[in-house]
């Protein structure tokens, strides 16, 4: 039996939980491995595999309450799909780059693949969950069990592997069951007066005034939604893979039936209690009560 007909038998919730991020079994690898710039969202420049100076010997952030009001904003938004607790727990059992060592390099470089990899896998779980994946069922779970594999392998072999391919190859998977699950959106809410659904990839709607707008079936993949105003708005299966959420204001938006959706994206969004997410995601605590 696959991988993922094993999965069958969970909920949708329990498929996604191990693509939560779980810092209490980390190595602090986003603290370490991942560099930033000075910026709105980073307080100063830090260089990939060089230690965040606010981490701590036990892998903690001592400024974790205060990262907005220091400047960490960029920290309060980031989700490693998981892949902290997968390279520290499970491809390295155990053993911290502080008391190994001869870990660090390899580690560090393969945390931003196994990243890369957990995203994937996020995707394609949703997808395999939409009811228009019927007639592409089998290519998602030859994509999800080709992913899979790749996380499994020992360190030096996925260092190796050609991520780059792989996710191209996963993309065009996607791509055409979005378009699937849109075109069936579209047959219901044809009917529907004032839905704006044509924008294309990566459209530019940074600061786009989109409030209270009809975005059922969109294709927002890629598109640039930074300080965008979406207060209101419908993005029932409107497609947000890859779409840039930063300062987006979604408050009292409709995003529960959205597709892959991430947590990412909700933190980095402006919203408030009346915004609709998805069962299978967190409200982020910084949002308007």
């Amino acid at each position: 039996m696959s991988s993922y007909q094993n999965l069958r038998n969970l909920s949708y919730v329990q498929e996604l939980r191990p693509l939560h991020a779980d810092c209490e079994s980390c190595f602090g690898l986003c603290c370490v491995a991942l560099p930033y710039a000075a910026s709105s969202d980073f307080a100063k420049d830090k260089n990939a595999g060089v230690p965040c100076s606010n981490l701590q010997s036990d892998y903690r952030c001592q400024v974790h309450t205060e990262l907005r009001e220091i400047g960490y904003r960029g920290c309060t938004v980031f989700d490693c799909f998981g892949a902290g607790q997968q390279v520290s727990q499970v491809t390295y059992r155990g053993k911290d780059w502080k008391k190994f060592p001869e870990t660090k390099a390899a580690m560090f470089s393969l945390f931003p693949i196994m990243w890369q990899l957990h995203e994937l896998l996020w995707y394609l779980i949703q997808a395999l969950h939409l009811p228009t994946a019927g007639t592409l069922q089998q290519e998602l779970e030859s994509a999800y069990e080709t992913t899979r594999q790749m996380i499994d392998q020992p360190p030096d072999a996925l260092l190796q592997a050609d991520i780059g391919s792989h996710r191209a190859n996963v993309n065009t998977c996607l791509t055409k069951v979005s378009e699937w699950a849109r075109a069936e959106a579209n047959k219901q809410f044809k009917h529907v007066k004032g839905r704006r659904t044509s924008f294309g990839r990566g459209a530019d709607l940074i600061g786009a005034k989109l409030k209270g707008e009809n975005l059922q079936g969109a294709n927002l993949r890629g598109a640039y939604l930074i300080a965008a105003d979406l207060r209101g708005a419908d993005l029932s299966f409107a497609d947000l893979i890859g779409a840039d959420c930063r300062d987006t204001d979604i408050r009292g938006a409709n995003l529960s039936e959205s597709l892959f959706v991430t947590q990412f994206q909700l933190n980095a969004a402006k919203g408030d209690c009346h915004t609709q997410i998805p069962a299978y995601l967190n409200r982020p605590s910084h949002w308007i009560s």
